[in-house]
């Protein structure tokens, strides 16, 4: 299949991208509004952009109208600060619930039951039971594409939290004793195996072809990408409960 990338809608080019590029990392983003209103979101396009100073890379998307800017990044916009928390696989239904649109006024922290943690440096706060966070300054927005309603944010990170069991020495994390949370396509993957090359022959062999193992009931053909409640944004429309 060889597909023209200027054949495409916003859409299929999405899905194409969210398919393909897996498992990514989740940064799930705290920022606060010029009000003092708490926000948080799941933003899977994100990466480290460089190390000294350290830098990450966030990617935002409109809301699911396709048009609407994200809270998220009017935050970002508009008090140059925002937290990166790491999900691990306890938090998952949580990371998953604060990608819905809740109204710009609602705190969701207390929208999803979460507990904040004061920040040393930002406004916003961290989510007490991430156990790891970054502090973030922004240091660049880039808008990305010709609609005006994507954006690339570079943050500086200034604090990095790290929970006391999980930092060893010279800033060396425990990787193995995080279940950390990923992103597919529209689902979720649970980072709990780790290896280094070579592998044996025989168990690459036994492994070919076999599909990823479901943690949930659903079946093996099931993607959210199918179901109404998906959107081409990584938003979430409405709100539990509305």
């Amino acid at each position: 299949m060889i597909i023209d990338a200027a054949e495409l809608d916003a859409t299929h080019a999405y899905k194409l991208l969210i398919g393909s590029i897996i498992p990514r990392a989740v940064a799930w983003v705290s920022t606060v509004s010029d009000e003092g209103v708490a926000n948080l979101a799941p933003i899977s396009f994100f990466t480290a952009v460089g190390r000294k100073p350290p830098m990450v890379s966030i990617s935002l998307q409109p809301k699911a109208d396709g048009v609407t800017l994200k809270d998220t990044f009017l935050n970002i916009r508009d008090t140059g600060e925002f937290v990166t928390n790491l999900a691990t696989l306890p938090q998952a239904d949580a990371l998953h619930h604060s990608a819905f649109e809740f109204d710009r006024d609602v705190d969701e922290f207390t929208a999803l039951g979460l507990a904040k943690e004061p920040s040393e440096v930002v406004r916003p706060p961290r989510i007490k039971e991430a156990p790891i966070s970054f502090e973030c300054v922004v240091d660049r927005i880039i808008p990305v594409g010709d609609d005006g309603v994507d954006h690339v944010v570079w943050g500086r990170v200034v604090r990095f939290h790290v929970r006391d069991d999980l930092y060893l020495e010279r800033g060396r994390i425990d990787t193995a004793a995080l279940p950390a949370v990923g992103r597919l396509a529209g689902e979720y993957t649970l980072v709990d195996n780790v290896f280094t090359t070579p592998l044996d022959q025989e168990l690459l062999v036994a492994r070919q072809g076999r599909r990823m193992a479901r943690l949930d009931a659903k079946t093996a053909d099931w993607s959210p990408l199918d179901t109404k409640e998906w959107s081409p944004s990584g938003a979430t429309t409405p709100a539990p409960g509305k």
